[in-house]
Parts: structure tokens; C-alpha cells; sequence
């Protein structure tokens, strides 16, 4: 009798467990079949063209992969989360991602500041995060020790090398001998690439005759423009964000200034034209990821997939949320497995991997090493213009 109750007791408990299990299945998705990826962008705010171009090569790469049957035999789930362009809200957005949404990495952010702010909430959860086009240090570097973040990794260069490639530039192809900067001072961007660009501009023997800020959202540049007009030099050197450096660069042609500007990859959107207009913005360069104009058989599928997709033709922006995603997704399959801390290990060891944007490696400190291409604005269009290889 003892025995007989035993039994039933047990086949009682194995059901239940049975049950228990079917229903945690149907309540959590269907965990076993997918791999949760956090996805997280400027999608709206200052920013929002970076970020939706970018978002929107981060789908195109999944939409991809899913159809070739995923990663590991699994399907990707993506959970978006938008950081509206604001450090705050990009802490709130990972938190979101990783906590709520359970995501074994995240990809996303294209601005500097909010990428520190993201990277922060990633180590903290020890959760791999590929960054798209977060050029500052900061992103990947302890701001206090310096120590290299654990896992925090980007597949674009770092202003250090785009400030550089900018002012020897201005010194060599446009042979100018004198420069006036304006940086934003609400940046983090702005000011690490004006500060790079200073110091590789003075070991070349140029002369800075001018330092004026101004911040995000500023509306009238006339006062600090006409500051700049006085010490008439060769070249402006504007690494800002495309709103404000439309407004900046337009006011100075009304105001009858016909130097040269110069800027990084900030300025990359088709809202720049928009705002500038085509004929303010001759005579105006800045450097960048990738060129439209480049035909290799890679960019090329890249592009015809992305018109085809969204019908417009992508910036560097969307490249790079294209090159991360894959970046990640090539770093899972290395692993083989959704370990967080073997994902870790894999993007760390990254060499040589076949990126829209060129062959991509990651050095010691998880930064991109890669060549750089300066365009020129020409009536409202990019043109190419040179390759700086790192």
C-alpha cells in the first residue's frame, strides 16, 4: 500500500512538473529557440537621423541572418529600446534591455556621450555591448583608471586617429596654415575630436587663431562667428552634430565667411543639406567611415539591399549599425554558445572580419582599427575624396 502511494506521488509530481515546464515555455516565448539581442539607438531627439539609419542597418543585418537560419541553429529576437539622444535616458534604455528584456548582448549607440552613459549599465550587468559609431575614448576607457572596459566594444575608429587624419588634412591636401575651432561643449564628442585635432595640428606647424563654444541646441552662431571672422583664418574646424553644424555653416556664409570648414563624422546625414543648403555647404570636408561612392563587391550587395529595403541610399551611420550587428553575431557563433562571458572572449579576439566598412580588428583597448575616407561636400552631395589608412 505504502508503495503504491509512493508511486502515485511521484507520477503526481512528475506531471506537474510537466505542466510547470509547458507553461513556462509558453509564458517566457520560446527561449530554447531564440537568442535575444538588445538593440538600442537615438531614435529620437537631437540625434534621431544617426540613430534610425543606424537602427535600421542593425535590422537589415538581422533580417539577414534570420533568414539564413540564424546563429547556433537558433533564431535572433531583438528587443529595441530607443535612448532618446540623451545620456539619462541611454542608462534607462540599457537597464530596460538587460533587466526587463533578458538580452545576452546589445548592440546600438552612435553618439559618444550617450555610449558612455550605455557602456556603464553593460559592465555593470557583465553584458557584451558592441558600439556602432562612438568615437570618444571614454566609451571603451575607465574615465578614472583608464583600464580597458571588460565588455564594452565598437567597431568604428576613435577620434584620436579622426582627429588626426583631419588636421594633417587641413595641412597637407589644403595646405592651410591657420585654423579656428568651435567645439560644442555639451559633447563629449566635440571636445575629445577638437582636442585631437589641435594637438596633431600644432606638431605639424599650424597655428590656432581661434577658440569659440557653443552647445547642442544653440539656435544664433553670429556673435562667436564674427569673432571667428576677425582672425580671418585659413580653415574652421566644426566637429559637431549635422543640426548644429548646418546652422553654424549657413550663418557664416550669410555673414560672408568663405573659409574652408572642416568636421568629422558627426556631420554625416542627409539633414545637413536640408538645413545648410546645397551651395553654403561648397568648400566643406569631413572625415568618415565609408563612402557611398565605394564599389567593392561587399558594399555594393550593401547597398543594393539596403535601397531595396528602405528605399533611400544608407550613410555611414547605417553601415555601421550593419557592421555591429554582424560584428556580434559573428562573435556569437565564434563562441558557440550565448555565454555572456565566451561572447566576451570572442569579440575581444575579432581579426580581420569581412565588415561593410573595411577588414575589421579589434586592438587591446576594443577599438576598430581601420581606415578613414574624407569627403567633400559639393552642392548639397558628398564626393570622395581620399582613403587614410590607419
Amino acid at each position: 500500500m505504502f508503495n503504491k502511494l509512493r508511486i502515485k506521488l511521484i507520477s503526481a509530481i512528475a506531471c506537474m512538473s510537466l505542466v510547470g515546464s509547458v507553461l513556462l515555455t509558453g509564458c517566457g516565448g520560446s527561449s530554447s529557440n531564440e537568442i535575444k539581442i538588445g538593440v538600442v539607438y537615438e531614435l529620437t531627439g537631437n540625434t534621431a537621423s544617426f540613430g534610425t539609419a543606424a537602427a535600421n542597418g542593425a535590422r537589415l543585418a538581422f533580417k539577414e541572418i534570420n533568414a539564413k537560419g540564424g546563429v547556433l541553429g537558433k533564431q535572433i529576437k531583438t528587443f529595441e529600446a530607443d535612448n532618446k539622444g540623451e545620456p539619462s535616458e541611454s542608462s534607462n534604455a540599457m537597464t530596460k534591455v538587460i533587466s526587463e528584456d533578458k538580452v545576452v548582448a546589445v548592440t546600438g549607440f552612435t553618439t559618444s556621450s550617450n555610449g558612455i552613459a550605455g557602456s556603464t549599465v553593460a559592465e555593470a550587468n557583465k553584458i557584451p555591448f558592441v558600439a556602432a559609431a562612438t568615437t570618444n575614448p571614454k566609451v571603451t576607457l575607465d574615465e578614472n583608471s583608464g583600464a580597458v572596459k571588460k565588455y564594452t566594444f565598437r567597431v568604428c575608429f576613435i577620434d584620436p586617429f579622426q582627429g588626426t587624419v583631419g588636421a594633417n588634412f587641413v595641412l597637407n591636401s589644403l595646405k592651410a596654415k591657420t585654423a579656428a575651432i568651435m567645439v560644442d561643449n555639451s559633447s563629449d564628442y566635440s571636445k575629445g575630436l577638437s582636442q585631437f585635432f589641435k594637438e596633431a595640428f600644432a606638431k605639424g606647424n599650424g597655428q590656432v587663431v581661434a577658440e569659440e563654444a557653443y552647445l547642442q541646441k544653440d539656435q544664433d552662431f553670429k556673435t562667436i562667428l564674427t569673432k571667428i571672422k576677425a582672425t580671418n583664418p585659413d580653415v574652421i574646424y566644426l566637429p559637431g552634430y549635422y543640426e548644429e553644424v548646418a546652422k553654424i555653416i549657413k550663418q557664416a556664409r550669410e555673414l560672408g565667411i568663405t573659409a574652408a570648414f572642416v568636421g568629422g563624422d558627426g556631420w554625416d546625414s542627409p539633414k545637413l543639406a536640408e538645413i545648410a543648403g546645397g551651395a553654403a555647404l561648397n568648400n566643406t570636408f569631413f572625415t568618415n567611415h565609408y563612402s557611398v561612392e565605394d564599389q567593392s563587391p561587399k558594399s555594393k550587395e550593401f547597398v543594393d539591399a539596403y535601397k531595396k529595403e528602405y528605399g533611400q541610399v544608407p550613410d555611414a551611420m547605417a553601415v555601421l549599425g550593419y557592421d555591429a550587428a554582424y560584428a556580434l553575431v559573428d562573435a556569437i557563433k565564434r563562441a558557440g554558445s550565448t555565454d555572456s562571458e565566451k561572447i566576451r572572449e570572442a569579440l575581444a579576439s575579432t581579426k580581420d572580419f569581412p565588415a561593410v566598412t573595411g577588414s575589421l580588428t579589434l586592438n587591446d583597448k576594443h577599438d576598430a582599427v581601420k581606415s578613414a575616407v574624407i569627403l567633400e561636400m559639393k552642392d548639397g552631395k558628398q564626393t570622395y575624396r581620399e582613403t587614410v589608412k590607419p
